[in-house]
Order: C-alpha cells, then structure tokens, then sequence
C-alpha cells in the first residue's frame, strides 16, 4: 500500500538522455504496478534532443547537426513533440495516480499541477502564472512547458523551468524551415521565453529551486514531501529498459524503410497534437501494402498506433474508412484531446496527395 500523505522527492541529478528517459520508463511501470511511492523527480540533462514517442527522427531533427555538436538524440515514452534539452534547463516529473488526484480528466489536472508549479517558481521571486492548456508565463513569456500522459491508472506528469536557456542552440538541432532560422525569427524567439537567471540576476542554487517546487506540490496536495531514493525494484527495472532504450532500434523506430514505390504523405493539424500519415499503395491490387502515422500526439496504451497501422495493411483502398472505425470499435484505448476522426482526416491527406481525387474520395 501506497502513502498517500507523503510525495516522495527524488534528485537523479544530470544524466544523459538514455538514462533519463529509462528512468521515466521504470518509474511510471513501478508505479503502475504500486512498486513505488507517489513521486516528485528532479532530473537535468547532457545536452539532449528528444522527439516524441510517436514521431520520425528524421522529420523532427537533424542528426546531422546533433552528432556534429555532440548532442545525444533518444525517443522519449511519452508523445509530444520534439524538444531540446541541456544543463540549462531543470526538469520535473510527477507520479501519481488517477485516486490520488480525484480526477482522471487531463485538463483538470494540468490545471491543478501547473498552478502548483507556478506557485513554486513565485517562490523563487518572479511572478509566474499559469496559462492554459499547459505553459507557465511570466509577464507572457514562457518559463515551463509541460505535458502528461496517462498509463493505467498512473500519471507521468512533466515540465520544465528554463534557468540559462540558449534558444537559438535549440533552433539549430530541431528541423524547422529556414524562414524560422532568419536573425529576426531567432530573435523574437528569444523574447517570447524567460530565463529565471535574466529575471532574477542571477541563478539561486538548484537546491533552492527543488525546494521551491517541492514545497509548492506537497501543499497543492496536502502531503508530505520526503526525500528518497530509487528503491531496488526500480533500479532493476531502470537496467532492463536502458538495455533497450539506449539503442538505435529504439530511437528509430519510427523511421520509415526505404521502398521503391512512391510514398503518399499527408498532415493534419487538430486540437490533440500535428500528425503526419505516410502510405504507400499496391496499385495493381489497389490495397495499401503499408501505413505510418507519426506526429506530437498523445495515446494510452502507446503501441496504438502500430497496431492501427498493422490493420490498414493490406486492405482495400476503398475498405480504409470501415476498417479504421472497426480498429477503434475493438480496441480500448485514451486519447488526449484525438478522436479517430483525426486519424481519418490524415490518412484522407494522404491519398488525395495522389492527385487524383479517385482516392480521397474512397474513403470519404
């Protein structure tokens, strides 16, 4: 049994992202699983960049740049979009449960774990606020950027605070359009976030900073924070996902193959997140001999999205609205802020890239 009057308060200090990200992994499955206490984790990164669980390295960064300047590229295990990070920066994350919450509705909690978060950093002298769904500003300009996911019934809630943070180092790893990459572009990237060292004058300790926050949760949720550490059943599980996750298997997973026949791609952009779909089609047969749907969005359980992609193999072209809405008829799953309508819509993209209009019109 779980204590629910104490938030346990881990540091894990500056690691790389591999490790990082494993750690998430076996946190979250500790939890779910009541192997770990409600935890409030502290974590800094070696200069890292992340794409969601669900996106394409290639379309979201560019390696190139990232080997060059010895920046780690991983997958995280949650969806999202891609980001950077480096010591610059500290990251939050909680691990709750839907009871210790009273809500399984995301926005309530985003709502609830942002203003707590906001009150940390006000802690520190500047006067953060909220701003819905899940920023948190000062003055409108952006200090902490968060998000979560849920698994089972426990939650993995992330954020950021910006201590020092090099925007346009950012700019360079992520796969942006040039027009975005202009001095002016760069520039007002700058003014629309906020460091805490320009604000304050100067960094306060880390230590400072983690007892502003972990102050700030444990009175938004009435509990105790208690320092701890990784208890054993953790570490064990923290060993076997870095042996998977610390992999090229894992990090390009989804990364499309190289095939001959030509790749039809459309996008859709929607109140849960941007998605690409990718198809490629056996004309002579006009079945669809493969699907891929990437994008910074967020489903529970994650493999979702691979299963939806194995049933469109192979199936008549004309048969894809049918088997998308049987997909979903059969299979339990929660989306923030998706519908299988949006799925529908990136994959109708896909085929009227045909340009034939014979396509689109098959499944609309």
């Amino acid at each position: 049994m779980r204590d629910e009057r104490t938030l346990r308060v881990l540091d894990t200090g500056l690691r790389r992202a591999a490790e990082n990200l494993a750690l998430n992994r076996a946190l979250l499955e500790c939890h779910q699983e009541g192997r770990s206490p409600h935890t409030l984790r502290f974590l800094r990164f070696q200069p890292s960049a992340l794409v969601g669980f669900h996106q394409n390295v290639d379309q979201e960064l560019l390696p190139g740049v990232c080997r060059a300047e010895g920046i780690d590229i991983q997958r995280r295990i949650t969806g999202g979009g891609a980001i950077y990070f480096d010591p610059t920066q500290i990251g939050w994350e909680l691990y709750l449960d839907r009871r210790f919450l009273g809500t399984a509705d995301m926005e309530a909690i985003a709502g609830r774990i942002c203003r707590a978060a906001a009150e940390g950093i006000r802690r520190l002298g500047v006067d953060a606020r909220y701003r819905p769904r899940n920023d948190i500003e000062v003055d409108g300009r952006k200090i902490s950027g968060t998000g979560g996911a849920f698994d089972g019934d426990s939650i993995l809630y992330q954020g950021t605070l910006l201590l020092d943070f090099d925007v346009e180092r950012m700019l360079r790893v992520l796969r942006i359009p040039a027009e975005k990459l202009s001095d002016k572009a760069i520039a007002s990237a700058r003014e629309r976030v906020a460091n805490l060292k320009d604000l304050l004058g100067a960094l306060p300790p880390l230590h400072q900073v983690h007892d502003a926050l972990a102050g700030a949760f444990a009175e938004a949720f009435g509990v105790d924070p208690v320092p701890g550490e990784l208890n054993t059943a953790e570490q064990d599980r923290f060993r076997e996902a870095l042996a998977e996750m610390d992999t090229p298997e894992w990090i390009y997973q989804r990364n499309r193959p190289v095939s001959d026949a030509p790749l039809l791609e459309g996008v859709h952009r929607c109140p849960g997140g941007f998605m690409r779909a990718g198809l490629i089609l056996d004309r002579d047969r006009g079945h669809i001999a493969q699907a891929w749907i990437t994008g910074d969005f967020f489903t529970h359980p994650r493999r979702m999205v691979a299963d939806l992609e194995a049933a469109l193999r192979g199936i008549p072209v004309a048969q894809l609205e049918p088997a998308v809405h049987a997909f979903f008829d059969g299979y339990r799953v929660e989306m923030l802020h998706l519908t299988r309508e949006d799925f529908l819509q990136v994959l109708r993209q896909a085929l009227a890239s045909a340009g034939t209009g014979q396509d689109a019109h098959a499944v609309g």
